[in-house]
């Protein structure tokens, strides 16, 4: 077997080099897409926020209080006996912004006046 030497050190492994012009390079580069999305968030986020326009013209739904022991369904009975208590649920629970049919004790609840119109 013939073994094969070389002449000469072992090549040193090269090292990256960053001069302070390339250091402020590299972090411009770094900081450049966060500067974009905190731009983009400021200029759009207000879209999110509720507006005049978005809420429920004054006198067009009634409060009512919740007592102890009851329901949104219960409620949806009481104030609207003639219409179907799962088209008051809905409506009651759109009109307060609600994610789930459920209500403590205390807490007042609009009420569409298309409901409480027979009260």
């Amino acid at each position: 077997m013939t073994t094969i030497q070389f002449a000469g050190p072992a090549p040193d492994a090269t090292r990256l080099r960053l001069t302070s012009r390339g250091r402020r390079v590299l972090a411009g580069a770094a900081a450049f897409p966060v500067a974009v999305a905190l731009g983009f968030g400021i200029v759009s986020g207000g879209g999110a926020l509720a507006t005049v326009d978005d809420s429920a013209p004054a006198g067009t739904f009634e409060t009512v209080t919740v007592g102890a022991g009851e329901s949104l369904w219960g409620i949806a009975q009481e104030v609207a006996p003639q219409a179907d208590p799962r088209d008051v649920v809905d409506a009651i629970t759109t009109l307060n912004a609600l994610e789930s049919s459920a209500v403590a004790a205390g807490q007042r609840l609009s009420i569409p006046l298309e409901y409480t119109a027979g009260r």
